[in-house]
């Protein structure tokens, strides 16, 4: 009997990702907190977790190549799911959308839950290795 991972694990694999990359789009909002006209951006992580579920359940859209002749399509042509634009509680003169103290708890709080889902996984994990060893 095989184990197939994507099951065993569910979406947890993909949810500590999603939490990296969430991750990165903060620490970048934080590094551009002085920067003119940045505006400030966030991943949707509900979003992105809904459009995994929907490519794994096979009902993505999917760009088909139907020539030769086509372009082949590089990457996701409507950008990348779930990141959206942060509206600012307060505008500021330089049209910077950033709020150091706002995104600070954003990154805070995910770095929380990528722990959560971190230690969630590897007790999946954990468990795996019991069942493989006869437990």
């Amino acid at each position: 009997m095989t184990i197939n991972f994507d099951r065993a694990l569910g979406i947890h694999e993909k949810a500590l990702g999603f939490r990296s990359q969430r991750a990165e789009v903060l620490a970048n909002n934080l590094a551009n907190a002085d920067t003119p006209n940045y505006k400030a951006r966030d991943l949707d992580f509900a979003s992105v977790l809904q459009a995994q579920q929907q490519r794994v359940q096979g009902n993505a859209l999917s760009v088909t190549r139907t020539s030769g002749n086509h372009i082949a399509a590089q990457g996701d042509s409507f950008g990348t799911p779930g990141v959206l634009y942060s509206m600012p509680e307060q505008p500021s003169i330089d049209q910077n959308t950033v709020d150091a103290n706002v995104e600070q708890a954003k990154y805070a709080q995910n770095a929380l839950d990528f722990q959560a889902s971190f230690t969630f996984l590897n007790s999946k994990l954990k468990g795996l290795m019991n069942a493989i060893r006869g437990e």
